[in-house]
Parts: C-alpha cells; structure tokens; sequence
C-alpha cells in the first residue's frame, strides 16, 4: 500500500489525457491514459504506461503497433468513458471511435490529434509495461484546442492560462544575469535539454 502523503504528492502532478487503442485479430479496445509521453528529440518516440490487466494490453503486444489520441478540453466524456474497462459498459460507445484510414486502429473522433506508434521495446517496471514506439504516422485535427488534463487529486482539467507575464521574458532575464556575473551568455551552444 503506497504511503497516503506520497499518493498526494503524486497526486498533484498533472498529465494530459490520451486515449491508447489497438487491434488485433478482429478486436478492437482502446482506454484513457495519461501516462503517455514523448522521450527523444531526434526521433518521434513515445512512451506508454500500461497494466497488462487492460483488455488493450494483449493486442498492443500481439499487433506490435498501438494509436494515441490526445483529447481537447471538451472530450472529458471520452475520457470517462475510456476510463473504465470497456466490458463495464459492454463496449455501447463505438461512436467515440474511427479508424486510422488503411489499418483498423481506432482513434478518437474529432480529437487535437493522434499518432500511430511501432512498439520497438517492452519494459516491465513493478505493476506496468512500458512500450517504447516509434510515431510512424500522425493526423493532426484541431491543434488549437486546449488540451484535457488530469491529475488524480484535481481531477479533470482544461489547459489554458499562460502562466507567463505578457512582454517578460524569464530567458533573457537568466540570461542577462549570466552577462551580469561575467559568464558567456550567448545561446549558440545547441543544447535542448533544460
């Protein structure tokens, strides 16, 4: 049983929400997610956290491939529905789902946008697999929607807000203090990880 402070301080951390779906051999299942996350820069590759006790689980391993479908902020529906096992609500939401056009992996109706992914790696860590893929195509829909977000002590969320002041720049204020302290301040030296 995890200690109750760090199941509320996990709890705090905020994901956006995805729908992870697959088929195999005539089944087709998908559920929310937001344990999806993008892990490289020089190569599309995304990671997914995923129970082997969901019923997507056995195809994404025997189809070696899987879908992604990042939610808008007004998805919140699909998201509940996708949330539970299928088989609690007897798979009744199929309007939810289409295919990727030339394969039957399902995505999410009208969603920001989903990726196709080619599992390369499964790695179990405690209770999860993690599948390592590669995004072999995209569709992207409405990419200026504010993402759905959720955290389980918040619950479900709406991005939004800029949490930056018009007209400041952070960066150039970091930066200026390196000058200030007799450091090279240029931003010529191609590092992305920060």
């Amino acid at each position: 049983m995890i200690d109750p402070v760090l199941k509320r301080c996990l709890g705090q951390m905020m994901k956006g929400v995805e729908v992870v779906g697959a088929h195999h051999d005539g089944v087709t299942r998908a559920f929310c997610s937001h344990w999806v996350s993008q892990v490289a820069f020089e190569e599309p590759i995304v990671m997914a956290s995923v129970s082997p006790r969901h019923d997507t689980y056995p195809l994404m391993v025997a189809s070696g491939e899987f879908a992604v479908s990042i939610l808008a902020g007004d998805q919140v529906d699909v998201g509940q529905y996708f949330s539970y096992p299928g088989r609690k609500f007897r798979h009744i939401a199929d309007e939810y789902l289409e295919t990727i056009p030339g394969t039957s992996l399902p995505v999410v109706r009208n969603c920001i946008a989903w990726l196709r992914c080619a599992t390369f790696e499964i790695k179990t860590v405690a209770d999860h697999d993690l599948f390592f893929a590669r995004v072999t195509e995209v569709g992207n829909g409405r990419l200026r929607e504010a993402p759905l977000l959720y955290s389980s002590r918040l619950g479900w969320r709406i991005a939004g807000d800029k949490a930056r002041e018009p007209g400041r720049s952070v960066r150039d204020e970091l930066l200026a203090r390196l000058a200030e302290a007799g450091f090279d301040a240029s931003d010529d030296d191609g590092d992305d990880d920060a």
